[in-house]
């Protein structure tokens, strides 16, 4: 059967808004006045009469006022021309051009602006020079030539500066980022619109700032951030509303739709798509109404509705062709193409796929390239043209890795990353097709967690040397911001406070996390050294055959998809390729397996539960990996479960495969191979211990008071640390013992512990920490899923006068700045192998902030684990270690096979799992 795969189409409601700034020409109407002033000067006064009543007619905003504003404009012009007015001329030429800008007609509307320029240049009216220069960009972006775009808007922007017009100066900028943003420029276009938007908040333009946050909506949904996207089109729309800008409106309208279509609620998308339409034709916006045309048809082609869907792709054509609007005739050629390719009419769709993919290359819009090269991969395959589509297929992901490569701010780069992944699982798709399992592993492979290779290549590089002291001030700044912030959220979730209090802080640490993360990614695109370094590229099979793996390894490595799912095992000799269920009817089984394990279920129904899940994504071990250490590389919700509990096959009772093979998790081999490089180059670190245990996270511990607390805590306590509400955290006085008994077992090495109030930030953070081999860390751990970066650990929280502490927060945004010569970091908390299970990149969250801190690996927990028998196998894992001289992937094996064996329900003893370096 061939695999299904979901078609690449496109309902882009790309409404940008790059209209032309009239209010650049209100000089001129002054101008006319003054003259009139004169009797002996009639054909002024008459310029004036045309003028103004042009003007008012331009207001109304119809169709038909529009054209009555033209005709009375070209008599004014005729006349200027006759009387010798050049600045009049200049003028009326730019009021005439930005009304057939209004009526669509954009050849029309570039001539009279190109007539204007040298008129207004040769009278030194400066100010219209720059707004003339600013519209003929908005033309040369609305036909598709960004790069001219860019060039008319970058002449235009010192003159705004020069003349001090700061509103001018903002549509500059924002028309700037929105050529970048259809040039597939993501970052440079959000930085062009934050500039934008400071400059428009402190001139109280409302209008402006609504636009800006219109096209930052468009440009986070071009990354798959469709939530930020949302944010920002809902905040736009209040403002549109406040302004009765109702074109904006229509846009920002079908902008929604457009979420909430990719969101599956096609109900909320189709009324958001009538409330644009029916406002664009009241107000005869020819170029929204067709993009809306389109964005309805293309609901009715994800419902199915074929027919319908071709009807108004149909409407919308002939209306983009006629205003010369390239942009949105690309898109309705592609769309046009798909409706006729699932009513079966291949050689029509190939028609107009083709037509689009020219028109895309010659407007410069790589985003509809690579939409439109999916379509052409999907229809080549379905005629069973298998190597016509991999071909397209290779050029749509060459354009990908290219605007990958644009973006440098970190969480940017990785939701477009996973809102790409179709491509890569297509081609994934295609090779298994084609009888070429080996290519498709190596395709899979360059997919997998390639930020984190990424980060991890650049982990020993000085970034910040070089760079501008400015810049690395503002880092500070933002920092010291953030660690505010924390202190503002202690002290709030200390005591009393509601939902919205507590949602004001975490909306405020984000925005600083943003402005952050954009601040690091400048530092990279400046750094000297950064530029120097060299982006490791995936594996392929032969290099991590040869390369990576041992005798005693064996990696098994996945690929969930819609249709048809894979796993690659791979051995030094060895390389076997099976075909497994879709991912929905994994996902099924996994949850109810991962429900089991994470809750106090008997091992009887855990075995129950697991068993349809190993009989489906493990169906056989072939004979040559029987017995060894196995690496699993996840993917989706694969990521989140400890393989190691996997019930193994035809057993009496409950066998978990740890029985018989150690088993690690990792989140890419290719990641592995650059981490082993980086720590090769260091000196082994003397074998030394450091634990933090027992913090103390409430004023009334007894360690504060000296009595116990009186009033108990509710008995579903944990939950509430998922919201950091204080009042609620449990001590957890079995990581006290738990610590003692580790230092009982390293009595041979150097160490050092930290409990009570010294169990802090400075400690962990400080220099000391630096040169341990081992770190241990037993505390409360958390999990943002949104915002991984917000993700951490909880240290004391207060001091021994009952204060609150001034940082009681390990965040992931600090780990990477710590600086560790670790072989060893074991978080001994709650869901620390947890965050955000991003596709393509696997779990984003505080593993990866060690492991580019510096560790060789980390031991992280996959949910809440309970303090006594964490305790008593940490205990097992560290005498294992330390005194019988197993490895740490193979000291977790016997603590962990010591707990089952002694009748322990998987619950106890399954959350832990290590991740990086196995030997």
């Amino acid at each position: 059967m061939t695999p299904s795969h979901r078609l690449l189409s496109i309902g882009v409601s790309a409404l940008w808004l790059s209209s032309p700034i009239l209010t650049a020409y209100a000089d001129a109407a002054p101008s006319f006045a003054k003259n009139t002033l004169t009797a002996q000067q009639p054909t002024l006064a008459e310029l004036n009469r045309l003028f103004s009543e042009g003007v008012e007619l331009y207001n109304e905003g119809s169709v038909g006022s529009l054209r009555q504003a033209t005709t009375l404009w070209e008599s004014a012009l005729t006349l200027a021309r006759e009387s010798g007015y050049l600045v009049e001329e200049g003028v009326l030429l730019g009021y005439l051009g930005v009304t057939y800008k209004s009526l669509g007609e954009k050849q029309t509307a570039l001539a009279y602006f190109e007539q204007a320029l040298p008129v207004l240049q040769a009278t030194h009216r400066r100010l219209d020079e720059a707004a003339i220069l600013n519209n003929i960009g908005a033309i040369y972006d609305d036909l598709g030539d960004r790069l001219k775009a860019i060039e008319y808007y970058e002449r235009a922007l010192p003159i705004t500066r020069e003349v001090e017009n700061p509103a001018l100066e903002a549509a500059v900028i924002g028309n700037i980022g929105l050529a970048y943003h259809h040039l597939g420029q993501r970052e440079k276009a959000l930085q062009k619109y934050e500039q934008s938007f400071s400059i428009r908040q402190e001139i109280g333009d409302r209008a402006g700032q609504a636009t800006i946050l219109n096209n930052t909506g468009l440009t986070y949904l071009a990354l798959g951030d469709r939530e930020s996207a949302q944010d920002y089109f809902t905040h736009a729309l209040d403002v549109s509303k406040s302004t009765n800008d109702r074109l904006l409106q229509s846009r920002i309208l079908n902008n929604i739709g457009f979420v909430y279509r990719g969101l599956g609620d096609f109900d909320n998308a189709f009324d958001y798509y009538q409330q644009a339409l029916s406002l664009c034709r009241s107000i005869g916006n020819k170029e929204g109404e067709a993009y809306t045309l389109n964005n309805i048809g293309d609901l009715h082609l994800t419902s199915e509705s074929y027919e319908q869907a071709l009807s108004y792709f149909q409407q919308s054509l002939p209306i983009v062709q006629a205003i010369s609007d390239k942009a949105g005739e690309n898109i309705a050629l592609n769309n046009i193409g798909i409706a006729y390719k699932w009513l079966n009419q291949a050689e029509l769709a190939a028609d107009y796929y083709n037509q689009a993919l020219a028109l895309s290359r010659a407007i410069g819009s790589r985003d509809n390239e690579l939409v439109t090269l999916g379509n052409l991969a999907t229809l080549s395959r379905d005629k069973g043209e298998l190597q016509t589509a991999l071909e397209y297929i290779d050029t749509a992901i060459e354009i990908i890795e290219s605007l990958r490569s644009d973006i440098s701010i970190e969480n940017l780069q990785t939701s477009y990353f996973a809102s790409v992944q179709d491509y890569y699982q297509f081609k994934i798709d295609l090779l298994m097709q084609m009888g070429n399992p080996e290519a498709a592993f190596e395709a899979s492979e360059g997919r997998r967690a390639r930020r984190l290779v990424e980060l991890l290549s650049e982990a020993k590089v000085d970034i910040r040397k070089g760079i501008d002291a400015s810049l690395l001030a503002q880092e500070q700044s933002l920092q010291t911001e953030l660690l505010n912030l924390e202190n503002r959220r202690i002290a709030l979730r200390s005591g009393e406070h509601t939902p919205a209090e507590a949602e004001a802080i975490d909306a405020e640490s984000e925005a600083v996390l943003q402005k952050l993360e954009s601040t690091l990614a400048e530092i990279r695109r400046v750094s000297p050294a950064y530029a120097e370094t060299v982006q490791p590229k995936p594996l392929s099979l032969e290099q991590i055959q040869q390369s990576v793996l041992d005798d005693d390894t064996v990696l098994l490595q996945y690929a969930l998809s819609e249709g048809q799912s894979y796993l690659w095992i791979v051995g030094q000799d060895n390389f076997e390729a099976y075909n497994l269920p879709d991912e929905a009817e994994i996902v099924t089984l996994a949850e109810r397996f991962r429900s089991a394990l994470s809750t106090a279920t008997p091992t009887g129904r855990v075995k129950g539960s697991g068993q349809p899940l190993t009989e489906a994504i493990l169906p056989e071990i072939p004979a040559w990996a029987a017995g060894k250490r196995l690496l699993v590389a996840g993917d989706g919700i694969l990521s989140e479960l400890p393989f190691a509990a996997l019930p193994l096959l035809n057993r009496s009772g409950y066998t978990p495969l740890l029985a018989e093979h150690e088993v690690l998790s990792q989140p890419s081999i290719s990641a592995v191979s650059v981490l082993r490089k980086q720590l090769s180059e260091r000196a082994d670190p003397t074998p030394s211990l450091a634990i933090m245990a027992d913090p103390v996270y409430r004023a009334d511990d007894e360690r504060v008071t000296g009595t116990r607390p009186t009033t108990a805590l509710p008995a579903a306590a944990e939950q509430n640390l998922r919201d950091l509400d204080l009042r609620y955290i449990k001590r957890l006085p079995y990581t006290r013992s738990e610590a003692d008994q580790i230092l009982s077992a390293a009595s041979s090495i150097e160490t050092t512990a930290v409990y009570d109030f010294d169990a802090t930030y400075d400690w962990v953070t400080g220099p000391a920490l630096a040169d341990y081999s081992m770190i241990h860390l037993a505390t409360h751990g958390f999990v943002n899923p949104v915002n991984p970066q917000l993700s951490g650990v909880v240290l004391s929280l207060v001091a021994p006068s009952g204060q609150l502490r001034q940082d009681g927060f390990l965040r992931l945004h600090d780990i990477f700045n710590l600086q560790l010569s670790a072989e060893l970091v074991v978080l001994s908390a709650c869901q620390t192998g947890l965050g955000e299970n991003i596709s393509g990149e696997g779990i984003v969250g505080l593993s990866r902030g060690f492991m580019y801190a510096g560790a060789e690996r980390v031991m992280v927990s996959l949910w809440n684990v309970n303090d006594e028998s964490t305790s008593q196998l940490m205990t097992r894992f560290y005498q294992a270690m330390l005194e019988d001289g197993e490895s740490p992937a193979a000291a977790l094996r016997t603590a962990q096979l010591a707990q089952w064996e002694a009748g322990y329900i998987p619950n106890l003893w399954a959350a832990f799992t290590l991740q990086g370096e196995w030997q």
